[in-house]
């Protein structure tokens, strides 16, 4: 996932090492999940944790890249769950 690598990049370079780590084992995770739970709800957890991830560099570092890739993230997080959704029933008289 291009977004995945993306976020990677932009903490080795923010020196955030330790959460390159942490993505690395939630996709990981996600990953078995895939194959129960679906495609759309892995890359939906997914998206979601990179999410908390910017929105918390985004206190630490003043960074432009920053405020572009969780606008691109939160983007992609809600087109997966538009996926999630059940449909309603309609309501009969």
């Amino acid at each position: 996932m291009e977004l995945v690598e993306e976020v990677k990049s932009l903490c080795e370079r923010l020196g955030e090492n330790n959460l390159v780590e942490a993505i690395d084992r939630f996709t990981l995770l996600n990953q078995g999940l895939e194959k129960t739970r679906g495609e759309h709800f892995a890359k939906a957890g997914i998206y979601g944790f990179l999410e908390g991830i910017l929105t918390t560099l985004k206190i630490k570092h003043e960074d432009r890249k920053i405020e572009e890739l969780l606008i691109k993230v939160k983007e992609a997080r809600e087109k997966e769950e538009l996926f999630l959704r059940k449909a309603r029933p309609p309501i009969s008289e």
